[in-house]
C-alpha cells in the first residue's frame, strides 16, 4: 500500500480504497439508502408485501403506497445490479392529488440528507492553474461540469485502460478483484473533462505527479435550491421550454477566454438540468409528458444512453430519473403511435389513491394542518373530535370502485384490514384482481375517486363558512355540504359525480352511526362505555355453553386482554335484544352469527389481545340500539328525552352529557350542542 501522498486526488483514491469514502453509481446509492433501514412485512389487500421505514419517518412522511413504494424499491434494486432497470427511467402516473410530487420531493429529501453524512458524501474534482496553459485565457479553475467522480478521473488517468489498472494495483493498492468493482462503474470523462486533462498531460510532458498538482477534490454542493444531485425540471409550455434547459448551449463568456474553438468547454452544460444531477443525482422530471415533442425526444437519448449530448460531443452521466404524468396526458401521449419508443423506455407505475381509511386520518390530518387554526377574528378554532372520521371515510368510499360482490362499506373495512360479516378479505382480493384486468386504468382499483387537493379545498371550505366562524367550531356534519360542493363544482364526469354524491350517503350514514355510539358514551359518563358492552356481548355467547355455568348463569372466565379472572352473568334477554336488532329471527340465523364471531375471536385474540370487536360496525350499532332503547324509561329513548327538555329530569340528563361531551370526549359547547342536536334529528337514518 503506498503512504499517503500530499496530492488530495491520490489522497481520496487511497481514502476509497480503504473504505473511508463512497464510489457508487446513483442507482447503488439510492438502494443502500433504503435498504439500510427496517424493512417489515405488512397484509394489504390481502396480500402480503414490504414495507420500507425509511419511507415513514419524519414528521410529514409517507401515507400507505405499499404498491408503488415496492415497484420503485426493486426498479432501483434492479438497476443497482446492473439489470435492464438502468436504462429506463421511472415514471408514475395517476390522478391529480394522490401524492405522486409528494413522493418524489420526500425520496430527493431523503437522499440529500443520507449524502450529507460523511462517510456518503459524492466528491467532484476541479481542474486548478488553467491559465498556466495559455489556452483559457483568464479561466484559471475550472470544474467538472457533470460533477464527475474523482474515481471515474482515477479511472482514466492514462488512454490505455491497462496501464490505468496497473497504476491503480501498484501505486494506490487497489487488489484486483477491487479493481474489478470499480470498473463495473466504468465510464469515459466527459468531453471537456477529457479535452483538458488531455492538455495537461501535453503541458507536463505526461509527468504524473505534476499532473496531480492541477486537480483538487472537492465534494458536491447539497444545496436544494442550486438543483444539485437533485433537480427538478417542470414541464413548461411549448413557447419557453427548448433543450437548452436540459442539456445546456454555447458560452459567449467562455468564448471570450477560450481561444481554442474545438474547446467542448465552451459549451455551459450547468445551464441545463441535466448535468447538475449527473454525478450520482436524482432527476425528476414533473409532468413529462406535457414537454413538447423535441423535448420529449431528448429524454428518450438521455434515459437509454445516459450521456447528454451537444454536436457531437458526449458527457456521460450517473442519473436515477423519475417523472410524473397524470393520466389524461399520459393516455394523450399513448394514442399518437409514433411516440411509443419513449414509454418503451419507461418503468410505468400507475400510483392509486389511498383506500384504507384508517390511514386516511393521517392524510386527513396533514390537509386540516397540526397549526392550532383560528376564525376570522383571531379567536381558537376548535375541532370537532369527529372531524376527521367524517372526511376520512367521505372521501375514501368515492375512491371505491362498485362492484357487484362487496358493498362499499364492506369494501371499505376490507381494505383497512378490518372484518366485514361474513365477507373476507379473499372477496377483496378477487374483486382487485379483476379490475386490474381492464385496459382502462381509471377503473381499476383506486385510480378514481376525489384526491388530497380536493378534499384540502372541502377544509378551506368549512373553515372559510360563516357558521364555522360563527361558532368557532368546525363541526363534523358540515364538512359532508363542503364535499358535496367541492364535488359539484370540481368532478367534470357526470357518471362519477352521480357516483360520489351517492358515497357521500353512504358516508352520511356510518357517521350517523358513530354519532349514536359517541352519545350512548356520553349517556354512560364513559368514554369506552360502548367498548365494554360490545365485549360484554362477545364474552356472553362464548360463555352461555360453558360446562360450569351455574343456575345463576354466572360465568368465571380468564380475561386474554389483563390475564385476570372475571365473573360475568349471562343476561340471555340482553343477547338476544342484541340479536334481533341484527336481523337475525330464527335460531340457525343466530347460532351461525355467533358461530362466526367466536371464529373472529379465536383468529383475533391470539394475534391481538387487546381486539375489541370495534371495527364490526354491525354489532357495534346493534348494541348501541339496545342500549340506548332500553336505558332510558319514559320518552322511549334517549333522542326523546333529549328533544323534549320541558321537563326538569330530562334538562338534567342534557346538562349531565353536555358536561360529560366537553370533560372527557373533547368536545366544545359548539359542536356538542349541534351534535346532539343532530342526534335527535331522523337525517340520514338508514
Amino acid at each position: 500500500m503506498a503512504k499517503k501522498q500530499n496530492s488530495s486526488f491520490e489522497n481520496h483514491m487511497i481514502a476509497v480504497q480503504q473504505g473511508e469514502r463512497m464510489f457508487e453509481n446513483a442507482f447503488q446509492g439510492v438502494s443502500r439508502m433504503i435498504l439500510q433501514n427496517d424493512i417489515s412485512k405488512v397484509v394489504v389487500n390481502g396480500k402480503t408485501t414490504y414495507d420500507f421505514s425509511i419511507f415513514r419517518t419524519s414528521k410529514k412522511h409517507i401515507i400507505g403506497m405499499y404498491d408503488e413504494l415496492n415497484s420503485f424499491v426493486s426498479f432501483v434494486k434492479d438497476a443497482a445490479e446492473g439489470g435492464s432497470s438502468k436504462e429506463m427511467a421511472y415514471v408514475l402516473v395517476g390522478e391529480p392529488g394522490n401524492g405522486k410530487t409528494f413522493f418524489v420531493d420526500f425520496l430527493c429529501a431523503k437522499y440529500r440528507e443520507f449524502l450529507s453524512r460523511p462517510e456518503n458524501r459524492k466528491y467532484t474534482f476541479k481542474f486548478m492553474n488553467m491559465d498556466k496553459l495559455g489556452t483559457y485565457g483568464r479561466l484559471s479553475t475550472i470544474e467538472s461540469q457533470t460533477y464527475e467522480d474523482p474515481m471515474i478521473l482515477a479511472m482514466n488517468v492514462f488512454d490505455d485502460p491497462n496501464e490505468t489498472k496497473t497504476f491503480l494495483g501498484k501505486t494506490i493498492g487497489f487488489s484486483d478483484n477491487e479493481i474489478e468493482d470499480l470498473y463495473e462503474n466504468y465510464r469515459p470523462l466527459g468531453a471537456c473533462s477529457g479535452y483538458m486533462w488531455n492538455d495537461i498531460r501535453r503541458f507536463t510532458g505526461g509527468d504524473l505527479s505534476e499532473m496531480f498538482k492541477f486537480i483538487e477534490i472537492l465534494p458536491v454542493p447539497l444545496t436544494e435550491s442550486l438543483g444539485t444531485v437533485t433537480g427538478k425540471y417542470p414541464a413548461k409550455d411549448k413557447i419557453t421550454s427548448s433543450a437548452v434547459d436540459l442539456l445546456g448551449e454555447e458560452s459567449i463568456q467562455r468564448l471570450l477566454h477560450i481561444t481554442d474553438t474545438n474547446n467542448p468547454y465552451r459549451f455551459d452544460l450547468r445551464r441545463g438540468a441535466l448535468a447538475r444531477v449527473a454525478g450520482g443525482g436524482i432527476h425528476f422530471s414533473d409532468e413529462i409528458y406535457k414537454n413538447k415533442k423535441d423535448l420529449v425526444q431528448v429524454y428518450l437519448g438521455v434515459i437509454q444512453n445516459r450521456s447528454i449530448e451537444i454536436d457531437g460531443f458526449k458527457w456521460p452521466i450517473d442519473t436515477l430519473i423519475i417523472a410524473t404524468s397524470n393520466n389524461s396526458e399520459f393516455n394523450r401521449f399513448l394514442a399518437e403511435k409514433e411516440e411509443a419508443p419513449i414509454v418503451d423506455r419507461c418503468r410505468i407505475c400507475y400510483v392509486s389513491h389511498n383506500t384504507n381509511y384508517k390511514l386516511q386520518k393521517e392524510l386527513t390530518a396533514y390537509s386540516i394542518g397540526s397549526e392550532t387554526r383560528t376564525t376570522i377574528n383571531k379567536e381558537i378554532l376548535h375541532q370537532d373530535p369527529n372531524l376527521n372520521y367524517a372526511a376520512s371515510i367521505a372521501v375514501t368510499l368515492t375512491r371505491l370502485p362498485i362492484s357487484e360482490k362487496l358493498t362499499p362499506i364492506e369494501t371499505m373495512k376490507l381494505a383497512a384490514g378490518e372484518v366485514a360479516g361474513e365477507k373476507s378479505i379473499k372477496t377483496l382480493s378477487e374483486v382487485i384482481d379483476t379490475l386490474s384486468q381492464d385496459p382502462d386504468i381509471t377503473k381499476r382499483f383506486g385510480q378514481k375517486g376525489l384526491g388530497q387537493r380536493n378534499l384540502g379545498r372541502a377544509i378551506q371550505l368549512l373553515i372559510e363558512s360563516s357558521e364555522t366562524n360563527e361558532g368557532n367550531c368546525m363541526f363534523a356534519y358540515d364538512i359532508f355540504k363542503a364535499i358535496e360542493r367541492i364535488i359539484l363544482d370540481y368532478v367534470t364526469d357526470a357518471n362519477d359525480r352521480v357516483k360520489f354524491l351517492e358515497d357521500l350517503k353512504t358516508a352520511r350514514g356510518l357517521y350517523r352511526e358513530r354519532i349514536m355510539t359517541e352519545m350512548f358514551n356520553a349517556y354512560m359518563d364513559e368514554p369506552l362505555a360502548i367498548k365494554k358492552d360490545v365485549m360484554n356481548y362477545v364474552n356472553m355467547i362464548i360463555g352461555i355453553d360453558a360446562e360450569n355455568l351455574g343456575p345463576d348463569k354466572m360465568w368465571k372466565y380468564k380475561d386474554p386482554q389483563s390475564g385476570e379472572l372475571r365473573a360475568l352473568k349471562i343476561d340471555e334477554r340482553y343477547i338476544k335484544s342484541v340479536e334481533e336488532k341484527l336481523g337475525l329471527k330464527t335460531e340457525e340465523q343466530r347460532e351461525s352469527f355467533r358461530t362466526s364471531i367466536r371464529k373472529i375471536y379465536g383468529q383475533k385474540i391470539s394475534v391481538n389481545p387487546d381486539y375489541d370487536f370495534m371495527d364490526n360496525l354491525e354489532l357495534v350499532k346493534a348494541v348501541t340500539d339496545v342500549r340506548l332503547k332500553s336505558d332510558i324509561a319514559g320518552a322511549g329513548s334517549l333522542i326523546g328525552a333529549l328533544a323534549n327538555r320541558t321537563n326538569e329530569e330530562n334538562q338534567k340528563l342534557y346538562d349531565r352529557m353536555i358536561k360529560t361531551m366537553l370533560e372527557k370526549l373533547h368536545y366544545c359547547n359548539t359542536c356538542a350542542q349541534k351534535t346532539i342536536e343532530y342526534f335527535c334529528t331522523q337525517e340520514d337514518e338508514k
